[in-house]
């Protein structure tokens, strides 16, 4: 199996930028198609961002689009997730998802491996 671990997770104010990592390892991560989920105190866990295992095909929520990008380097074994323009709304855990298959999904059941969480909060 993989094991996953998030970073950069903070406090920023709205409008502010952060970068997330998510550093796999344990099998070949490219072999992974990769997402990035978060959860908002008090609401359920939501699909955010998803990258295919090259990289080639992103997908996004309708509520970051155009101001998230997913992105991966196979070679260090490592996904991000960068955000611009935050927006209070987007405080969170955000966790990265792996899972064995081609193709991408928003559907959190189809992730087989899972981070911890690393916390996001923006204030306005």
């Amino acid at each position: 199996q993989v094991q996953l671990v998030e970073s950069g997770g903070g406090l920023v104010q709205a409008g502010g930028s952060l970068r997330l990592s998510c550093a796999a390892s344990g099998r070949t991560f490219s072999n992974y198609a990769m997402g990035w989920f978060r959860q908002a105190p008090g609401k359920e866990r939501e699909f955010v961002a998803a990258i295919s295992r090259s990289g080639s095909i992103t997908y996004y929520s309708d509520s970051v689009k155009g101001r998230f990008t997913i992105s991966r380097d196979n070679a260090k074994n490592t996904v991000y997730l960068q955000m611009n323009s935050l927006k209070p709304e987007d405080t969170a855990v955000y966790y990265c998802a792996g899972r064995t298959a081609t193709r991408v999904t928003s559907l959190e059941a189809n992730y087989d491996y899972w981070g911890q969480g690393t916390q996001v909060t923006v204030s306005s």
